[in-house]
């Protein structure tokens, strides 16, 4: 069949929806993809929002999605961290491929975060990364630095900043390797919650497209994307939420470590690989939300 994919235009997008394709072609799809502009790449472009960390959570899907309604596309292929916490009526996640690395890399300090001289500029425009830096480093200077990945490490490259943090899923996608570098570690830098999932959303009542679309699914992905969705959900999830949550499976349990820079608590906790909704909201629970 033909399954046409709504993308954003971006490097990183275009990316992840070039390696969804190739797997529904493997599978004998014929694909077309639909790039876009959405109201998140127009905001990126044109400056930030007059309050500063603004909640963008579905500026950068709202075009896709409208596509998916309207039947110009079968799916859109999104990073799971943008998409927002309820979904239009009629769509749904279809599938979620296997997750890459779920973790933040500083870039620009060959020896990590620690390294960083007093008073350095680190860019990024994540309140959570704000918050958790500050709480590691708090005579850094954090600055909002915009822009796809290229644009931020042209930044970087040309000394308006002296390091970033990015995901290290989005340096991997676009074969992205510098030797300045560093991971920093999961347990004091939580990912946003659905960090390193693709996630393919498409309409509910078209069976033919979730039945293509299932083969790409991986049962621990989605079960992961859902304990860490809940999580966010009962702070009020969005981008202007500072938290994260990382959810790791585990044979029949899932371990989901949270944090929220609300109440300055985290939480590392197990539940049954069957009811990942209810592993989240008990998390949220934990950290006093």
């Amino acid at each position: 069949m033909r399954i046409t994919v709504a993308t954003r235009r971006s490097a990183l997008a275009l990316a992840q929806s070039r390696a969804v394709a190739s797997s529904l072609e493997a599978h004998g799809h014929e694909v077309a993809l639909l790039e876009m502009t959405t109201t998140g790449d127009q905001w990126s472009l044109a400056g930030a929002p007059d309050q500063p960390g603004a909640d963008v959570k579905g500026m950068f899907v709202k075009e896709l999605e409208e596509a998916l309604l309207d039947g110009r596309a079968d799916i859109a292929v999104h990073s799971a961290k943008d998409l927002p916490g309820d979904l239009p009526h009629g769509l749904a996640v279809l599938a979620t491929p296997p997750r890459e690395d779920p973790g933040d890399v500083l870039v620009g300090e060959p020896g990590g975060l620690a390294a960083l001289a007093p008073g350095a500029r680190v860019g990024t425009t994540s309140p959570r990364r704000r918050a958790q830096l500050l709480a590691l480093r708090p005579d850094l200077q954090v600055v909002e630095v915009r822009g796809n990945v290229d644009t931020r490490l042209g930044k970087l490259d040309a000394g308006e900043v002296d390091a970033l943090v990015l995901a290290a899923a989005g340096l991997a996608r676009l074969g992205i390797t510098r030797a300045d570098a560093t991971a920093l570690p999961l347990d004091v830098c939580v990912p946003a919650a659905g960090q390193g999932i693709v996630a393919i959303e498409g309409r509910v009542d078209d069976q033919a497209v979730r039945d293509a679309c299932a083969v790409l699914d991986d049962p621990a992905s989605r079960a992961c994307l859902v304990a860490e969705r809940a999580f966010l959900a009962r702070l009020g999830g969005g981008c202007s939420v500072p938290a994260g949550a990382l959810c790791t499976r585990d044979g029949e349990s899932l371990r989901i470590r949270a944090w929220w820079d609300g109440s300055g608590r985290s939480a590392d906790l197990t539940g049954d690989v069957g009811d990942p909704a209810a592993l989240g909201m008990r998390a949220a629970h934990e950290v006093g939300a």
